[in-house]
């Protein structure tokens, strides 16, 4: 059985579909990545996971158990950290931890144990009597997460956890995921960032409200069809901006203090692109086809999907 079987999945605000059709299944023990910009759908469909915001059609199970019918049931084994994750600032660190497990019904030899093993794993132990509104926005995104999982929930729900945190904090974070589902939990978490979907079993990538595109991290790469030419040169992301580019370039994307051109065979492109960017006065040109990155794919996708609902 399934960790979260999504079918059909559909929710409007007035005109407007926040989350539409939408199909995925997440095995149990795996981590599933929603990938998209803001507006994408990805908090509405934490929102129904959550049991917060009722769906206008389709289902969404978890281990079995339909989110419009067994809300208290998916509650005891579900957490769900959204991108505001309510701490009390007036409250310590330990206090903090100890509402959250009074809510969630955890007794208090059980309590004890696991707010034992959230300090030590979030490495939050030195700060136990501090503040939450003092910590720093990387140790509160911790204890949040920490606070979601005092009544160890199976299927666990992120939004967008790590948005606004320092990349050293990232990096912690992800590696305490990392450390949570090797102890068998499911992780569906949402977030804007290509490395972290990366790290996930499958990512699913979202636009107004619907999937544009659905697979491994090694996979999605594969099924691009298409060619990537990366150009780099002093002052050319600046320069390039007025650019009329060959009609072999089918999109143009900008990486750092480089170019990503999408096009059809790298081979037969590069003369071309070559000879156009020189005749703009462009030197110390440094071009190379290169892999096809998860960014890319999505970039385009978005790209496409965009000019077919007029965005």
């Amino acid at each position: 059985m399934e960790a979260v079987a999504v079918e059909l999945l559909h929710k409007t605000y007035g005109k407007t579909s926040a989350v539409e059709n939408l199909s995925f299944t997440v095995e149990p023990g795996s981590l599933y990545g929603l990938i998209g910009p803001d507006g994408a759908g990805k908090t509405t469909f934490m929102r129904i996971a959550a049991c917060l915001l009722l769906q206008d059609a389709g289902t969404l199970l978890i281990e079995g158990l339909d989110t419009r019918r067994r809300e208290k049931d998916i509650k005891s084994i579900i957490g769900y950290m959204p991108q505001r994750f309510s701490l009390y600032p007036d409250l310590s660190v330990r206090e903090n931890l100890v509402f959250f497990a009074d809510l969630f019904g955890v007794g208090r030899s059980e309590r004890e144990k696991r707010i034992g093993q959230l300090l030590e794993f979030s490495r939050l132990g030195p700060f136990l009597n501090r503040r939450a509104e003092a910590l720093s926005g990387g140790m509160k995104q911790k204890l949040a997460l920490s606070c979601t999982l005092i009544h160890t929930p199976r299927v666990l729900f992120l939004d967008e956890p790590t948005t606004g945190v320092d990349p050293v904090s990232r990096r912690e974070f992800w590696s305490i995921l990392a450390d949570i589902r090797r102890n068998g939990t499911t992780i569906v978490v949402s977030t804007p960032y290509m490395d972290e979907a990366e790290k996930c079993d499958r990512v699913g990538f979202m636009m107004n409200g619907a999937f544009v595109m659905e697979g491994t991290p090694d996979e999605i790469p594969k099924r691009f069809g298409r060619d990537i030419l990366s150009v780099r040169a002093p002052g050319l992301v600046k320069r390039s901006r007025g650019f009329i580019f060959p009609d072999c370039v089918l999109d143009v994307q900008t990486f750092g203090d480089r170019l990503h051109l999408t096009v059809a065979d790298a081979e037969k492109a590069l003369p071309t692109v070559r000879s156009f960017l020189m005749q703009q006065g462009i030197k110390d040109l440094v071009i190379e086809r290169t892999d096809t990155s998860m960014e890319d794919v999505f970039m385009d996708r978005m790209r496409s999907r965009a000019e077919t609902v007029g965005v």
